[in-house]
């Protein structure tokens, strides 16, 4: 039977049920990821789980989120973080050097393997022909214990690439140009697996921008083939012994079929607050800007930085704009610097800032408050820059620089006219400047068996989760609306983040973007209920998001629709997700109601309705879940920890 690169990724992993579109499916992980923000959990669930050594093909702890080292809490993190890597056998990314996307991408990625990381921008790694999916942190960790990856098999999204990219419009444009078409939501349950004779004209870096915001799109991951494109860039990285060609069947059918014109693509730029609001740049030319940041997983490439640094070559930025760039890489900043590309940044008035994310994830580089910031990020929720009110605006490199030299947002096609300057012709060296100094290999067993994990006072223990009561009668504390995003439910930021392994602190910060007063009312009232609308809790793959709440009091979350990763999150720390049978039955709740449900435990059990009493309206509100059965189990254990010691036990 033919196949797209998806399906054959999927069938050549497949060790649980069947590969139909909405049923669930476990598959084989080859490689794991994970980052400090989100991996000082992943091991104290791998010390829970009981796990004596990792059981994947190569896991890998990066620290490349929580950098800025205002005091010992981030430090303690490193270090605790470095000593469990080696007691559990993973390989250790060291602080500054670099991203875990784009430097898994230059290490360890390999065509034709599974990935799962505890971050949602795991799926960067499609790139390269591999299935990389990002989940939540207890997935992860089951995945190193050797466990099998569950997830809704989802329809395989077929963009066909034609034609050619015009000057100054790179991949970014490209992406934001499916999130124009079809906003926040609309790769929801879907693989997007781009095709066609456009692809010739990608790098294997451009590709990474793509794959790696699917994730804003709500996609499961994306897929590229393993072409020329691939083996050229393992090449680069004297990894060429680990090519595989893989490609779609000439023909592969696609559940949804898309076509993108990449000749028809003009500089496009995101507005403030969401990846989905987009518009053309001259629709927006002239806004000023008071900040332009470059790099993030989202554009980590050589020629990101390299072209933003030949336009600006001999050139000062506009007196009112402060230029930040991250690069992300340490294998690419030295590119960088051995092509010169540093020195005109820096010439040019740039601040160069240290590898890692920083800015991305609000650790550094906040904007002034009201203040336009243009960047070449893949998220611009309200907040997650570090100012409550902030304006961050998501473009491509070109539009970045551009705007830098203007002061206001330009259309780097005007600079033909505006300054006499023609689109830049790039020539990146051959070979990388490949370091795997940075990486650290794992000791070997004997050894690691022995290591104790350094664990800091900032480093709390996993909460006690209780099983599920049959009957919930409990207080709505929080009533949402669409799209809320884990970064409202549990902040990034230099104030949030250095807590993400205390949990009983890092609740203090539950919600507070949307009500400052919530973490004080859930700790007063115990158990109680949040509404949401549609898409809760897209972004972010941080399982804290469903944990802190859970630690808080929240046993059920009654929403429009959930976002696939934190939809499981919730079920692995026994939070019950139900939707609305009907929409507008959401619209006579409010902040106060009293909501009953009864008989929770066998109906979940029996796979029956539910129906959710509204004690102070008199009236029943009809709810469903998506669990699957073993959803179901996790839910009614109290979490997916609970539910493996019961029957361990």
């Amino acid at each position: 039977m033919s196949g797209t690169v998806a399906e054959k990724l999927i069938a050549d992993h497949l060790v649980d049920g069947e590969a139909t579109p909405g049923t669930e499916i476990g598959i084989r992980v080859d490689q794991t990821l994970t980052q400090d923000a989100t991996g000082t959990l992943v091991m104290q669930e791998l010390a829970a789980l009981g796990l004596d050594r990792a059981r994947t093909e190569r896991s890998v702890q990066y620290v490349d989120h929580n950098l800025l080292q205002a005091d010992e809490r981030n430090a303690e993190d490193h270090e605790f973080l470095r000593t469990a890597a080696q007691r559990f056998g993973l390989w250790y990314s060291r602080p500054g050097n670099g991203v875990s996307h784009p430097t898994h991408m230059q290490r360890f990625g390999v065509p034709g393997k599974t990935l799962a990381g505890s971050d949602s921008h795991t799926c960067a790694a499609g790139s390269l022909g591999m299935l990389a999916i990002g989940v939540g942190g207890l997935d992860v960790a089951r995945a190193i214990a050797g466990e099998p990856l569950y997830l809704r098999m989802p329809r395989i999204w077929g963009v066909e690439l034609t034609g050619e990219l015009p000057p100054w419009v790179s991949a970014k444009d490209v992406i934001l140009e499916l999130l124009r078409r079809h906003g926040v939501a609309g790769g929801v349950h879907r693989i997007i697996e781009y095709h066609g004779p456009g692809l010739a004209g990608l790098t294997a870096m451009d590709r990474h921008v793509l794959a790696n915001m699917g994730a804003e799109l709500g996609a499961t991951t994306t897929v590229f083939p393993a072409d020329d494109a691939v083996r050229a860039f393992l090449r680069a990285e004297d990894r060429a012994d680990d090519f595989t060609p893989i490609a779609a069947d000439p023909d592969a059918r696609y559940d949804i079929d898309e076509r993108i014109d990449l000749s028809t693509v003009e500089p496009l730029v995101a507005r403030p607050s969401s990846p989905g609001d987009v518009v053309p740049v001259r629709e927006v030319a002239g806004t000023p800007v008071g900040q332009v940041v470059l790099g993030s997983s989202a554009n980590p490439g050589l020629r990101d930085y390299a072209v933003a640094g030949a336009i600006v070559a001999g050139r000062r930025i506009a007196d009112t704009v402060s230029f930040d760039v991250n690069p992300t890489s340490r294998e690419i900043l030295v590119d960088l610097t051995r092509m010169g590309v540093v020195a005109r940044l820096i010439q040019a008035g740039a601040r160069l800032h240290q590898t890692g994310c920083l800015g991305c994830i609000g650790m550094g580089q906040a904007p002034a408050a009201g203040t336009n910031s243009l960047r070449t990020f893949p998220r611009n929720f309200p907040g997650r820059s570090g100012t409550p009110d902030d304006r961050v605006w998501l473009c491509s490199p070109e539009t970045a620089a551009a705007s830098a030299l203007t002061g206001t947002i330009t259309d780097p096609r005007e600079l033909a006219d505006r300054l006499g300057l023609a689109y830049p012709e790039l020539t990146p060296p051959e070979h990388a400047s490949v370091d795997t100094g940075m990486v650290v290999a794992p000791p070997p067993r004997a050894e690691a068996l022995a290591i104790e994990p350094v664990r800091g006072p900032n480093i709390s223990e996993l909460p006690e989760l209780d099983p599920l009561p049959d009957t919930i009668e409990a207080p709505v504390l929080l009533v949402l609306g669409d799209d809320v995003s884990t970064d409202e439910v549990s902040p990034a930021g230099a104030a949030a983040l250095p807590y993400r392994s205390n949990i009983p602190k890092l609740a203090d910060f539950t919600f507070t973007r949307l009500d400052p007063d919530y973490p004080r009312r859930a700790r007063e009232t115990g158990t109680h209920v949040v509404v949401a609308g549609a898409n809760y809790g897209q972004g972010s793959s941080r399982e804290h998001a469903a944990i802190t709440p859970r630690y808080l009091g929240m046993r059920v979350v009654l929403a429009g629709s959930y976002a696939r990763i934190h939809a499981q999150n919730l079920a692995n720390f026994g939070v019950l997700a139900l939707e609305f049978a009907e929409p507008g039955d959401a619209a006579g709740i409010r902040v106060g109601t009293t909501l009953r449900l009864t008989g929770l435990r066998a109906a979940l059990s029996a796979g029956d309705t539910l129906t959710v009493h509204d004690l102070d309206a008199g009236r029943d509100i009809p709810v469903r879940h998506r669990l699957s059965p073993r959803q179901v189990r996790m839910v009614l254990a109290g979490g997916l920890i609970p539910l493996l010691r019961n029957e361990s036990g």
